[in-house]
């Protein structure tokens, strides 16, 4: 939910105009997202994004087909305008199988500062619920044109 996150080297180098492939850099997480869904698991990702998307959205967009989607999971994203009417957590978020939640902190600078795991029911059904109403505004990827 943030317009940038920690900026690392991948994202340097591709403000600098060198592309890479993605399954190349990351073959690790290709691998691990098309084994959990060759063994029938959803693997589901929004983004929302202000618009116009951000320099650091704009690269989590251009590599998210060749490695994202590539890999299996399917993701979809919401321009934040479309959002104001959801209640939705602080934080950024991975819930699995609406029985944990392990929610990422990041400082102000997007450098991320831990992760908290958490499996109070009132916590994972209000993510589940959140989830489920980005889910439904949202746009697949592959109709998404960002501005």
């Amino acid at each position: 939910m943030r317009d940038a996150y920690g900026l690392d080297e991948d994202y340097w180098e591709w403000s600098a105009g060198h592309r890479f492939d993605p399954a190349e850099r990351w073959p690790w997480w290709i691998e691990l997202v098309s084994s959990a869904v060759a063994r029938g698991v959803d693997v589901q990702r929004a983004r929302v994004v202000s618009e116009p998307l951000s320099p650091y959205s704009r690269y989590e967009y251009e590599l998210t087909g060749g490695h994202n989607v590539k890999a299996g999971e399917d993701v979809r994203w919401l321009p934040r305008r479309q959002a104001s009417g959801l209640a939705l957590p602080g934080n950024d978020f991975w819930l699995f199988d609406g029985t944990a939640v392990l929610f990422n902190h990041f400082a102000g600078d997007g450098t991320m500062t831990g992760e908290e795991l958490m499996t109070d029911q009132t916590v994972v059904s209000l993510c589940c619920t959140a989830f489920a109403a980005v889910w439904e505004r949202a746009i697949p990827h592959e109709e998404y044109r960002p501005t």
